[in-house]
């Protein structure tokens, strides 16, 4: 007999006997050639009208399929480009205006030449990471150039202006006093951990005296809990507390702003501490704010209080996922809390998946799907569900579509500028519903870039390892590369 088989519309011929036809097929074509449409009807005869409707054409909001490496960085390009162009690692004077090429003193006058976004924020701490992570999956070295230039002149800045600051932290100026003189972990943590990100990648700028200030700010300075749960809400120095914004309060953004840092110390200074601190501040926040139930996390708790809001806020679910993936990235697979963590990061990733939007996106309130569609969480999501993928903490056969589905609708809020569209701009920690659904949106809000960036670059390497295409028209796993 002669039997056609088809791969990839060109003509494959098999003569063989009827019984091994199946069988050599099966053996001979690789896993991503199988199974790929139903069966064809075993009846004879005109084909009833309902036959071939499971074929239909169907239109997806966005693409239903894997972007290759070349697309992912096309986006990223556009990205990159944008943010090149509006972030100038430069220093002027602040009264003229006019460029100061050569900065040998700590010049009170100098400013850093203000562009779209700071350089010093906690937003730019994690797009220094996304532009690392960018420049390893790409190959492009614009992407690693970017972070490192920028170090550099942070480093130089401290070198400058720390000695003032620190002996009149009040009085001092300098162009990255919140950096400098940090009172919030959002002025020191983001930023440490890409330092020690660009430093474990071979950075030769000299992050000594950087990771100094923000790490002993982290670890040391920072207002804890009893039991050491990094919390706001602390002491004000005068005699009473911040309100932050109630005493004792616990944002689950400072899960990430903190905790990443306080494990990459770990292994930057090669002592167990740190990474104990790091497992037992995921494991405390979960304790207190994870609905098991749901699977997702709460924005905010207050220590002492019976009931806490119940508000699924979605970028606070990105830190938190975003933490434990990197924290899992460093710590010892020995070490005792490794499984808890890990096993913390699987039941967050379930209730995620729970929640996905048709389209790829989640809600700004991730259980209420009359909330708007939000891009900086979904980014992190992909970010963080990827990296997973990629490292063996959660099955490819589930989260790699998933992962897929909502890069592409990432993808398609970066517009032909670079700029990313939906992004919720800065957000406190409020007890109603209202305060989430009307936080305005910009594509200034700069918690979006970083981590597009780090998505965009982690959905290379699992679409580089893994591959996923359509099975009975359903997006799928489809084995190894």
């Amino acid at each position: 007999m002669e039997m056609i088989v088809q791969v990839k519309k060109t003509p494959f011929r098999l003569k063989t006997a009827p019984l091994l036809a199946g069988v050599l097929v099966a053996c001979m074509l690789p896993l991503s050639t199988m199974a790929q449409e139903a069966p064809p009807p075993q009846e004879k005869g005109p084909a009833a009208k309902d036959a071939m409707l499971h074929a239909l054409e169907v239109t997806y909001q966005n693409p239903y399929r894997a972007m290759d490496a070349a697309q992912v960085k096309a986006v990223l390009d556009r990205v990159f480009g944008y943010l090149d162009a509006t972030t100038p690692a430069e220093i002027i004077s602040k009264s003229s205006g006019a460029p100061i090429a050569r900065l040998d003193k700590a010049d009170p006058d100098a400013v850093l030449k203000p562009g779209d976004f700071r350089l010093t924020s906690y937003e730019w701490g994690v797009t220094y990471a996304g532009m690392l992570a960018a420049g390893a999956a790409t190959g492009d070295r614009r992407y690693t150039d970017y972070t490192i230039k920028r170090h550099q002149l942070l480093a130089d800045l401290t070198r400058l202006y720390y000695p003032g600051v620190k002996a009149d932290p009040a009085n001092a100026q300098a162009p990255i006093k919140s950096f400098l003189n940090p009172h919030a972990l959002d002025d020191a943590g983001a930023l440490c951990m890409s330092f020690l990100k660009a430093k474990n990648a071979g950075s030769t700028v000299d992050y000594g005296q950087m990771v100094d200030i923000c790490g002993s700010f982290v670890t040391e300075k920072e207002y804890r809990l009893k039991d050491g749960t990094l919390a706001r809400g602390g002491p004000d120095g005068k005699g009473g507390n911040k309100m932050r914004p109630l005493q004792d309060t616990l944002w689950l953004d400072d899960l990430f702003m903190g905790v990443p840092t306080i494990a990459l110390l770990g292994k930057d200074k090669g002592q167990a501490r740190y990474y104990d601190d790091a497992v037992r501040q995921v494991l405390q926040f979960s304790k207190r704010m994870f609905n098991p139930a749901l699977g997702i996390y709460m924005h905010g708790y207050v220590e002492g209080m019976r009931d806490h809001p119940e508000l699924h806020w979605a970028r606070a679910n990105g830190w938190a996922i975003m933490a434990m993936v990197e924290v899992l990235e460093v710590l010892p697979k020995n070490h005792k809390g490794y499984k808890a963590v890990e096993d913390q990061l699987r039941a967050h990733a379930r209730g995620l998946a729970r929640f996905q939007d048709k389209d790829g996106l989640w809600h700004q309130l991730i259980d209420r799907n009359d909330s708007y569609l939000e891009t900086s969480a979904s980014a992190i999501y992909t970010y963080a569900i990827a990296r997973a993928v990629n490292r063996g903490y959660l099955d490819k056969e589930m989260y790699g579509p998933m992962a897929n589905l909502a890069w592409n609708a990432v993808a398609g809020k970066v517009n032909p500028k670079g700029e990313i569209e939906g992004i919720c701009v800065g957000t406190g920690m409020a007890f109603d519903p209202a305060f989430y659904y009307y936080r305005p949106v910009s594509v200034r809000a700069a918690h979006g870039y970083g981590p597009v960036l780090l998505a965009g670059a982690e959905i290379i390497e699992m679409n580089r390892r893994f591959k996923f295409g359509l099975n009975d028209s359903g997006f799928m796993y489809q084995g190894q590369r």
